[in-house]
């Protein structure tokens, strides 16, 4: 017989990695990765140094994403990040909290 305790715990785990791998997807499916990557600068900063910024920032979440649909100026240089409305809300909040969960 198996052990419920353990089916659980990998069924939590699998659940985890694919969040993440999906997460990772909608932002090729967005074209967030024609200006950014996950460990270094591109156009814009890589998600890395973007959680890294932001790690201490409990209205990270909800700022993140709303500068994933509205765009924005000045934080990390003089190019500017454009609007994204390909990227609904929720899709903008995924993607905000995929991001800073990056170490």
């Amino acid at each position: 017989m198996r052990n419920p305790i353990v089916i659980s715990v990998a069924i939590a785990l699998a659940g985890i990695a694919g969040s993440a791998v999906a997460d990772a997807n909608l932002a090729k499916a967005k074209n967030c990765l024609a200006c950014h990557t996950v460990d270094t600068k591109l156009v814009g900063p890589s998600f890395k140094d973007v959680a890294k910024k932001y790690a201490a920032d409990k209205a990270a979440p909800d700022n993140l994403a709303k500068k994933i649909r509205e765009g924005g100026a000045g934080v990390w240089g003089q190019i500017p990040m454009p609007a994204n409305p390909q990227v609904n809300a929720a899709e903008a909040a995924t993607l905000a909290k995929w991001v800073l969960s990056l170490k």
